[in-house]
Formats: structure tokens, C-alpha cells, sequence
């Protein structure tokens, strides 16, 4: 018979069995989304398509622009699914010491792409312009410059002692700030809840190749508040820095979860 202790220890190890489970699903399911983008984004196009040709003629006349705009539209989704069928091959050795293979097929489980998820794949391509090209430096400057000026200002980094000051980074998103702090010789960790944002920042930290050599096009799918069609299919290029462009002591790293979750431990604390 199983003492009190014993039922307790089965408990946390059937616990931590089923959490690791949900995670496994979870991390399909997002993966799952991504590989969907193609077939969801176009589906949006297909309707727009069919609305505007059952418009009057004298009213498509109007909008001699309008089919070759969504032409530009679709050659765009296309471009940016080939980013994203890198950025999910690249995503196998995310966790370490995780199987994310040996579960169920979410297909079995996810009847559909929920557009929740879609959206938040749409936010993360915008967020590639804010944290990784060219064109989001202004932007970057605006939020990020006078966080790393505190960060300087309040751990300075004295060069006669080699200790490396550490920094934690909660909602690091795709982890450019992260980045820019480990870059100044911080020990830096940030910590991001989004899947959908991790495994995108996966692909840009370790598996990018080097300097705007990736083509996206962030705001494809923002169909109002555009002041011409050409601002909607506008692309970028990515990442405008090598990401391994880091000191050779370097210590950055990322952590998925919950940050209430993660850092539970007073030293976690204390550490960055």
C-alpha cells in the first residue's frame, strides 16, 4: 500500500507528466497555425475577390486597381510563407531535454486554425519590421534606447571586474531588446509566454543567416487605414543585423512561460 508520501510523489509526477503533455499539444497546435498561414490568408483574398465581382460593371470601373492589388496581396502571402516554412523547419530543437515529436497529431484534436491564433501570426510578422529591420529602427529608438540608457545608467559595466551584470527581459517578444542588452556585455534572459512569438524568435536568434537576407511583407494583411494599395504589400527585409553578431563571453538565452511561473524561485530573483 502506497504511504502518504508515495501518493504525493505519484501525484506531482503524473502532474508534471500531464503539463508536459499540454505543452507538446500546444507547441503543435502553433505549429499547426503557421504551416495554415498560406491557405487561411488566401481564403480572406478568395472572399474580396468574389465580393468585388458581384459588384455592377459600372461599378468595378470604379476600381480598375482593385483584382491587380489583390494579385500583389497573394504574391505577397506566398513570400511571406516561404519565411515561415523556415522559421517552422527550424523550430525541432527549440526546447532542451523536450520531446515535442512524440505526441498526437493536433489535427486530431484542432478541428480548425482559430483566427485567435491567426491574428497573433499576423502580429508577429508586423513586430519582424518593429524588432528587426531597417525600417523599425526609428521605432525601436523611440521604446527601447531609453530602457537600455537605464540599464547602463543603473548597472554600469566596469571593465577591471569581469563579473557580467544580469538582466531579465519579461515579454521579450522576438527578442531584440534581449539581444541589444546581451550585445553591451550583460548577462541577459528574456522571457516570452507567446509560442507563436518563440518560435519566430527561435529562428531569428540561432538560425538566421545573416543580414537582410529574408523578404517580408508585415502588413499584407491590414486591409484599412492604408493611405495607398502599395503600403499594404511594402516589404522588408530582415534581420538588418547578424544575430550572432554577439561578444564571445556572451551569456543571453531565452525562457518560455509565464513570468509568474518561471521565476518562482527566490535565486531566479536575484540573478538577473
Amino acid at each position: 500500500m502506497a504511504t502518504t508520501t508515495d501518493r504525493k510523489t505519484n501525484e506531482k509526477t503524473s502532474s508534471s507528466e500531464d503539463e508536459e503533455a499540454l505543452e507538446r499539444e500546444h507547441f503543435l497546435r502553433i505549429l499547426y497555425a503557421y504551416k495554415n498561414y498560406r491557405i487561411y490568408a488566401m481564403e480572406r483574398v478568395n472572399r474580396s475577390e468574389k465580393s468585388f465581382n458581384k459588384l455592377p460593371d459600372k461599378h468595378k470601373k470604379l476600381l480598375p486597381a482593385y483584382l491587380p492589388t489583390l494579385s500583389k496581396v497573394r504574391s505577397a502571402i506566398d513570400t511571406n510563407y516561404e519565411l515561415i516554412l523556415r522559421i517552422t523547419n527550424s523550430s525541432d530543437q527549440m526546447f532542451v531535454n523536450k520531446d515535442m515529436e512524440n505526441v498526437s497529431d493536433p489535427r486530431k484534436k484542432v478541428k480548425a486554425v482559430t483566427s485567435h491564433d491567426m491574428e497573433k501570426i499576423y502580429t508577429t510578422l508586423k513586430q519582424f519590421a518593429r524588432d528587426w529591420s531597417s525600417e523599425g529602427k526609428h521605432e525601436r529608438d523611440s521604446c527601447y534606447k531609453p530602457i537600455i540608457d537605464e540599464v547602463i545608467a543603473r548597472l554600469p559595466i566596469n571593465e577591471s571586474f569581469p563579473e557580467q551584470k544580469k538582466v531579465l527581459v519579461p515579454g521579450a517578444g522576438l527578442g531584440r531588446l534581449a539581444f541589444e542588452i546581451a550585445r553591451l556585455g550583460y548577462e541577459c534572459q528574456g522571457n516570452e509566454f507567446s509560442m507563436i512569438m518563440l518560435i519566430a524568435a527561435n529562428f531569428i536568434l540561432n538560425r538566421s543567416a545573416g543580414i537582410n537576407v529574408y523578404t517580408l511583407h508585415p502588413w499584407v494583411h491590414q486591409y484599412i487605414n492604408n493611405k495607398c494599395s502599395e503600403d499594404q504589400v511594402k516589404s522588408i527585409q530582415i534581420p538588418d543585423i547578424s544575430t550572432q553578431n554577439l561578444p564571445v563571453n556572451a551569456n543571453f538565452s531565452m525562457a518560455a512561460g509565464d513570468f509568474l511561473e518561471v521565476y518562482t524561485e527566490p535565486g531566479k530573483h536575484s540573478k538577473h
